[in-house]
């Protein structure tokens, strides 16, 4: 350049800024058989000069003045007259018979079309029928499962269906073994591109670590955010390939949200439809493995993307009718949502489906047993989810036969979607002062009873105090506020305050309160369940 004028060195552009390096660089990796990256220099604030190009000031400017749009405009050569900029700022766009026009226009075409641009034309995936899952309908009579093992055996039973088990895409980071899944390397394999390139330590077992060229099991090994790209891939098919793909993603519910959040986040924006499975969930469930694994709180986590409906069952009943809904509204129905599911590796004996509470499953509330209650019987209403719905069940057992007082239980699926209703009823009567005002679900169901209403879960105490603006009673709730512990469930239940004792103990002081009980019971039941009135709040520990 040692001949170059001053005024042509000035008109030389970073590479990020020329049309000319940007092209020849493009056609050159375009030429190459290899991956190519382009490192292109830029500013910030490229065209506004003086006005804040290369400036550390950019970030924070939010608009120019008219100096600098004038500026902006002759650096650009934007047909704009001063008039016009110094009245109101008009929106500029290029005549359609522009060479500027012609040129994106062709650009475009020969990309495939416009961006951004969704296609929403799919194959439909028929729903399995409730009966399907008839196994756990029914019940495990005295045999104790857990709800990942129900989990399990409706994957299982999903991937012997003709028209579905092509379509499933069950991904595991690392724990499958944990989780009771290696059945599934047998049955479907897991996938890797290269096969079997070594003997697995466990050949000798019925369910050995099968890789398979044509496997269906991702393992992605302790690598959640590769899973979860994974799960995206899956659940985003529809959309980019026409073809309905059925992803379960299972994982420990602690490396969920609080580890891959943001692709969570990202999945609700790209209209996923899929399973998330949190396993090992519930801050008491999980004993033995301390703060870093109990999971207490990212049940809350998944509430704040929009199109994600999050579920902590109980039942492996629950757990069925939840799945099967999610078949149905994304695959049958074409509904852009995605589900977050709990599931628990306690082991316990799970009842047939009571009649006709398929719709309050899903809804988030439904009661699942009515108290036996004589006229004059004090009667308190106990409410729970996942595991600690069954602490909710002994306490009541515990109210009749210690204290006299009967219970009604409700099982809460969902306190999340019962939430998310109360808030849009909310809003339908704010919008609408000169109608009856509706009522919300979860008041509905609750206002059939009369006494107060306790609450237990697996989780912080914010889950359930998302409902009680709509609970028509005196409502108490229980949770695990503070840091996981490496214990036994019954130590961990106890810590944290959400056991049957700590439950009984809840609902008659709320009795006590209402007048329906002496204040003394309260105390008698203290001494009785060894229950220390100034022990240290476990949030703060």
């Amino acid at each position: 350049v040692e001949d170059w004028t001053d005024d042509e060195i000035f008109r030389l552009t970073r590479g990020g800024h020329s049309p000319r390096k940007i092209y020849a660089a493009y056609k050159a990796a375009m030429a190459s058989d290899l991956p190519t990256v382009i490192l292109a220099k830029t500013v910030k604030g490229y065209g506004m000069g003086p006005y804040g190009e290369a400036a550390n000031t950019t970030h924070q400017q939010k608009k120019l003045d008219i100096e600098g749009l004038k500026y902006f405009r002759d650096r650009f050569a934007v047909p704009i007259s001063d008039e016009q900029l110094e009245k109101d700022v008009p929106f500029y766009r290029p005549p359609e018979d522009s060479d500027i026009m012609r040129y994106m226009r062709e650009r475009r075409e020969a990309l495939g079309g416009y961006l951004p641009s969704r296609t929403t034309e799919c194959d439909t995936l028929p729903a399995p029928e409730l009966d399907t899952f008839k196994a756990l309908l029914q019940g495990t009579g005295e045999r104790e499962i857990s709800t990942t093992m129900a989990f399990v055996r409706i994957l299982s039973t999903l991937l012997r269906d003709k028209q579905l088990k092509q379509r499933i895409v069950p991904i595991i980071p690392d724990e499958a073994r944990t989780f009771g899944m290696e059945g599934l390397f047998r049955q479907i394999g897991i996938y890797d591109p290269a096969g079997q390139l070594y003997e697995p330590v466990d050949k000798d077992l019925v369910a050995y670590y099968k890789e398979s060229k044509k496997g269906q099991v991702l393992e992605e090994g302790i690598n959640e955010a590769g899973a979860m790209s994974d799960w995206i891939a899956a659940a985003t098919a529809y959309a980019n390939y026409g073809v309905s793909m059925i992803p379960f993603y299972i994982f420990y519910s602690m490396f969920g949200f609080q580890r891959i959040g943001d692709l969570v986040w990202a999945a609700g924006d790209m209209r996923c439809r899929g399973f998330l499975i949190g396993a090992t969930a519930g801050r008491t469930t999980l004993e033995g493995e301390g703060l870093q694994h109990d999971d207490g709180h990212n049940l809350l986590f998944y509430d704040v993307v929009p199109n994600c409906l999050s579920y902590d069952p109980t039942f492996a009943y629950e757990m069925a009718v939840i799945i099967r809904d999610g078949l149905k509204r994304m695959y049958e129905d074409k509904e852009d949502v995605f589900y977050y599911i709990t599931a628990m590796n306690e082991n316990y004996a799970h009842p047939p489906m009571p009649e006709g509470v398929e719709e309050g499953i899903l809804k988030g509330l439904y009661l699942f047993r009515k108290a036996e209650a004589s006229k004059d019987q004090p009667t308190v209403n106990l409410m729970g989810s996942g595991t600690i719905f069954r602490e909710a069940m002994a306490a009541a057992e515990l109210l009749e036969k210690d204290w006299g007082v009967a219970a009604n239980l409700f099982s809460v699926p969902s306190f999340n979607l019962l939430a998310r209703e109360g808030k849009a009823v909310a809003r339908w009567n704010l919008l609408h002062p000169e109608d009856t005002p509706k009522q919300p679900y979860v008041r509905q169901v609750l206002e059939q009873v009369d006494g107060p209403y306790i609450a237990a879960t697996d989780y912080i105490r914010d889950l359930p105090e998302k409902i009680r603006a709509w609970v028509p009673g005196t409502y108490i709730t229980l949770g695990t506020d503070g840091f996981g512990r490496s214990d036994t469930r019954e130590k961990l239940r106890r810590h944290f305050e959400v056991n049957r004792y700590y439950i009984t103990l809840a609902a008659l002081k709320a009795l006590a309160d209402e007048g329906k009980v002496d204040r003394a019971v309260v105390k008698q039941a203290m001494d009785k369940y060894a229950i220390d009135a100034d022990k240290t709040y476990p949030l703060y520990l």
